[in-house]
């Protein structure tokens, strides 16, 4: 009887993948996929795409995934495709049609109302969401039948532009604060323009300062080949790159990676003039340390540090 030829072993991998993700993959599975595509020790996501969506989510391996919550937070930008006239159960086309209507709708129309949805506006989240009440996603009591009081959460809508408009179909470029829901901002435009509308189509586009340029989809990873495959990861600072950058001596970046507080300019280090977060290099090699709050008096207090710095 042939013996299972053993595992090959994880190794350490470092950096961002850009991914362009296709419709009808989740990203959950997406993750999984590229994990074992690049036999990755450790992996994480930087916030999830509906299956239904597509476009950029980017994927974090090894020392990378300490900083996945600057993504969680950062800004979004995407562009969607609003049918109008006809609503769902989910806001988009994965969902049971509620109602047909017809559209009687102007181009001078919509800009007027794309006016109020610009700025910071209420959205009340969707029961098709992830978002929990008592440890259960909203989603399960959604297809249970069951509809749950949601209070309205404040978002920051930056940017709504109209790209394009033949009935029924609208084109919207969106940039947008976290926790910004495309799917409730397309019906909520429906509703104000009396016709309702659903999604559909949704891609991302930016998240943060990251775009698609330099993407690759899941396939174009499976066919690099394997020795080549962690050549297409971004480094790890590439999650950081909207925070100003501090390089430190080898005597200080060692302090540094031992968690201690350093007066930047009683050390002879230049520091911008700023407070708030930035990014910590050795000055030697210009390896990344680490992220650090920039305090009063340019005093720098470590935050997250990178436990080996080689690769990375």
């Amino acid at each position: 009887m042939a013996q299972t030829p053993p595992k090959k072993p994880r190794v350490p991998v470092h950096g961002v993948l850009l991914l362009d993700k296709h419709a009808g993959d989740s990203s959950n599975d997406v993750l999984i996929k590229a994990k074992r595509l690049l036999n990755a020790q450790k992996a994480g996501h930087t916030g999830t795409l509906d299956p239904f969506a597509t476009g950029l989510l980017p994927l974090c391996f090894g020392e990378a995934t300490k900083f996945s919550q600057d993504l969680l937070d950062a800004d979004k930008t995407y562009e969607t495709v609003v049918h109008l006239g006809v609503t769902t159960v989910t806001g988009d086309t994965e969902g049971e049609v509620l109602q047909r209507m017809e559209v009687q709708v102007t181009r001078e129309q919509i800009e007027q109302v794309l006016l109020r949805f610009r700025g910071a506006i209420d959205q009340v989240p969707p029961m098709y969401s992830a978002l929990k009440r008592d440890g259960k996603p909203l989603y399960e009591y959604a297809r249970a039948g069951v509809t749950l009081e949601r209070e309205a959460r404040r978002v920051t809508i930056h940017a709504l532009e109209l790209l394009a408009y033949e009935a029924p179909l609208l084109r919207l470029r969106v940039a947008c604060s976290k926790g910004t829901y495309v799917r409730v901002l397309g019906e909520d435009i429906g509703a104000a323009l009396g016709c309702g509308a659903h999604l559909n189509a949704l891609r991302r586009t930016g998240v943060g300062n990251l775009t698609l340029d330099g993407a690759v989809t899941l396939e174009q990873l499976a066919h690099t080949p394997e020795e080549l495959r962690e050549g297409l990861l971004a480094p790890v600072d590439a999650l950081l790159s909207s925070f100003p950058p501090v390089r430190l001596p080898e005597v200080l970046a060692k302090r540094f990676l031992h968690g201690q507080r350093i007066p930047l300019e009683k050390e002879g280090v230049a520091a911008p003039p700023y407070e708030g977060r930035v990014r910590v290099y050795a000055m030697d090699n210009g390896s990344l340390l680490g992220t650090a709050q920039l305090l009063k008096y340019s005093i720098l207090a470590p935050e997250r540090l990178i436990a080996s710095i080689a690769n990375v």
